[in-house]
């Protein structure tokens, strides 16, 4: 005991090293991504919805084909109104995977269950060679 009172600074640091290392698995726990194979899956057996967060213009170019477009900035106003049952699993895309990263933040905070953003993108999906559509 006496060793952990001289030296709690020391105690402190590894604490929070510890603490900082832990972090990426955490935050990896709740916020998913998955891969354009494992999207698929999901599309066919449970009934997944796939959001397209880019704009309307960029939509309008190339999209999963079934996907609906609610852009990023619109997305915490018309996500209801879009999928109306909160269990239902989400799989939010966008040009190269970042916007829906910060989509599925925003549709968690919604309280959305099952929460998913395509790892890469539109650019993944693509390179799956997987359908697209235009509009």
């Amino acid at each position: 005991m006496k060793f952990l009172l001289d030296n709690w600074t020391l105690v402190a640091i590894a604490m929070a090293s510890g603490f900082f290392l832990l972090l990426p698995v955490v935050q990896g726990a709740t916020a998913t991504g998955i891969s354009p194979a494992e999207a698929v899956q999901c599309m066919n057996r449970d009934k997944g919805v796939v959001i397209d967060v880019c704009s309307a213009t960029e939509f309008a170019q190339s999209h999963v084909k079934g996907a609906v477009n609610v852009p990023l900035d619109e997305l915490e106003s018309r996500l209801a109104s879009t999928v109306k049952n909160k269990n239902t699993p989400l799989i939010l895309v966008c040009a190269a995977g970042t916007r829906s990263k910060r989509a599925q933040a925003v549709a968690q905070k919604l309280g959305y269950v099952q929460v998913h953003s395509l790892q890469g993108g539109l650019k993944a999906w693509k390179e799956a060679n997987l359908p697209l559509a235009k509009a």
